[in-house]
């Protein structure tokens, strides 16, 4: 390609060149072994300065009409790059007979549900019933017998001399009871009276060690009642023998009922 100041030599002219070139080294007589070779270097050097003629003829030609032709169509359009392209084609359809694209699908989560399969309750295995055997359906099981409840025999304990108990233990041994009446004897007065002789429930009006309600009930014993521990013993002992039989019986009902 040349610019359009330079004047380049016509096919004529080229074609006049070689026509002379041709004819001069025609005249010429090789006079030694050499004159081959000066030849053949002659036409080659002719080739390659013809080819490189041809080809600016070729340019000088073509260079205007290939410029115009390129700064056309890079007026015409312009530039796209390659991811520019294949993004288009990615995020856009064309589809035959629709006038309009398609919306694009709303992919909001709150559509969506989740369904979870239950776990299933397991049911409860039954106990296995216990196995009777051929011995054990044959001898039956031996009842137990309830137990005995304990029975604390109250101990005895010797009664000062001179004292209400050392009086009352002596009229036990005349009526001809043991001493363990005489230790049922001494536990009953304990809780009733504490073996005082001026003992008093004011609530109920009782009196004295065998705790007489009413106290006067004693005189049919002595007319000392009030004082006389003796007096109240025996009028107790009479009370306690017609009714219960005997101390321990009458200590079996005051541990019941609260009374004898």
């Amino acid at each position: 390609m040349t610019s359009g100041d330079e004047i380049l030599p016509t096919r004529r002219e080229l074609r006049t060149h070689a026509d002379r070139v041709t004819r001069s080294s025609s005249r010429q007589v090789p006079t030694s072994s050499s004159a081959p070779q000066r030849w053949s270097r002659r036409r080659s050097v002719l080739g390659v300065f013809a080819a490189f003629a041809a080809v600016g003829f070729v340019a000088a030609y073509a260079g205007p009409t290939g410029l115009a032709i390129s700064q056309a169509s890079a007026e015409e359009a312009p530039p796209v790059s390659l991811y520019a392209s294949s993004m288009a084609d990615i995020q856009t359809r064309v589809v035959a007979g629709d006038a309009e694209p398609a919306e694009p699908r709303d992919l909001d989560r709150g559509g969506y549900t989740v369904y979870v399969e239950p776990k299933p309750t397991p049911t409860p295995e039954p106990e296995p019933e216990p196995v009777i055997t051929a011995v054990d359906a044959a001898v039956p099981a031996e009842p137990v017998a309830p137990a005995e409840p304990v029975v604390w025999t109250l101990p005895f304990v010797t009664p000062d001399p001179g004292s209400a108990q050392a009086i009352a233990y002596d009229m036990v041994k005349a009526r001809g009871w043991g001493d363990d009446e005489f230790s049922c004897l001494v536990a009953l007065w304990n809780k009733e009276s504490g073996w005082r002789v001026n003992a008093y429930n004011a609530s109920s009006g009782a009196y004295g060690i065998p705790q007489s309600l009413p106290g006067s009930k004693m005189a049919t014993a002595g007319a000392d009642w009030e004082t006389n521990p003796a007096t109240q013993i025996t009028w107790g002992l009479g009370y306690i023998s017609g009714r219960y039989g005997a101390p321990c019986g009458a200590w079996a009902h005051s541990q019941s009922v609260g009374w004898y």
